[in-house]
């Protein structure tokens, strides 16, 4: 059989086949509130039909300031554990897991989305101050507030309450978002940290953020759940977070519990050379694997079967597909037909 089509093993989690569904915000909750509705159970739902072996919600903020936008999905209150239990129902109904990602937006916070409008939005109409590792804006958005070290363990309790509404909310996974320019990776990366407190300066300082947030969330989430950490792996900036720091950290993380590792790049600051181009992120992923004994899965424009296939064959564990799911919610059953599989 195809290693795609193989069952994967994540501690005591079993998951049919190694196509993962990677997080993409969908900006739909109509009402601000954070509450996943309608459009969520039918959106993941229609991908657990298509075939895939685990889906990982959008990224879904710990607190009401940490959403990227204001029609974000949400996890700060009991309300939004009933709602996300109608997806994780529907997802589990049609043979698929789930997954949510935890997430935090820190200083790209409390902005538009496409069809509203650009950049920040104000207080006075719906926005919120946000907060980071620091006082530096990122391109037009406004300045964000720097958090004190006392503000910043104070968000590690919001993560470990995320966690534990994900359990009650029926999740068979979480995901720690520590990629994409958004908080934690503001707090890893030097370009973005340069605090001289205990959550600055050395690359351990710059980790604590990310590695106290899995040693919470791994006090309120079954010994059986995995737990899994998204990267960027590199700022494409000679100053900035790399590889090398990628897999040192993520070997900190394996040691305190984490199962698997998705492996993304970019997003903390612009100006950059992105090679994009087919499976552009694939060496990344590779990268880690290499440096880890967890699973590592790779993202980024993988479109074709035997191209998934192939990745599998050569270091990688799991492919994540993202843009593709959305223009073909079937794609995994169409990848079985591909490669001869009987799913």
């Amino acid at each position: 059989m195809a290693k795609l089509f193989s069952p994967i093993k994540l501690r005591d989690l079993d998951v049919r086949n190694r196509i993962f569904i990677a997080p993409m915000c969908q900006y739909s909750c109509e009402g601000r509130d954070g509450m996943p509705g309608d459009w969520h159970v039918v959106h993941y739902g229609s991908r657990a039909v298509g075939g895939a072996g685990l889906i990982i919600v959008e990224a879904t903020g710990v607190s009401p300031e940490g959403r990227i936008s204001p029609w974000d999905t949400g996890i700060w209150n009991d309300n939004h554990v009933d709602a996300w239990k109608k997806v994780t129902d529907v997802i589990r109904s049609h043979g698929a897991k789930s997954a949510i990602q935890l997430a935090h937006a820190g200083r790209k916070a409390s902005v538009h989305r496409a069809i509203s409008g650009s950049n920040s939005i104000s207080v006075e109409d719906g926005g919120w101050e946000p907060v980071s590792s620091t006082d530096e804006q990122f391109t037009d958005y406004v300045s964000p507030r720097k958090l004190s070290t006392e503000e910043v363990h104070e968000n590690v309790k919001d993560w470990q309450r995320a966690a534990a509404r994900a359990v009650a909310a029926g999740f068979d996974a979480i995901e720690i978002h520590a990629a994409h320019g958004y908080l934690i990776h503001q707090f890893l990366s030097p370009i973005t940290n340069q605090r001289d407190d205990e959550f600055g300066g050395s690359l351990e300082n710059r980790a604590r953020l990310l590695l106290d947030i899995i040693k919470a969330i791994r006090t309120v989430i079954p010994e059986t759940m995995p737990l899994f950490v998204r990267f960027s792996a590199t700022d494409y900036r000679n100053d900035g977070w790399d590889l090398e720091q990628t897999k040192t950290v993520a070997g900190w993380c394996a040691e305190l519990g984490v199962d698997l590792f998705d492996i993304s790049s970019g997003g903390l600051v612009t100006g950059v050379t992105i090679p994009l181009g087919p499976g552009y992120q694939v060496p990344l992923a590779q990268g880690v694997a290499s440096a880890v004994t967890q699973p590592v899965s790779a993202v980024g424009m993988i479109t074709d079967s035997q191209q998934a296939e192939d990745i599998l064959q050569n270091g990688v564990d799991v492919v994540s597909i993202a843009r593709l799911a959305l223009r073909d919610p079937y794609w995994p059953l169409r990848a079985a037909h591909e490669l001869g599989v009987d799913e």
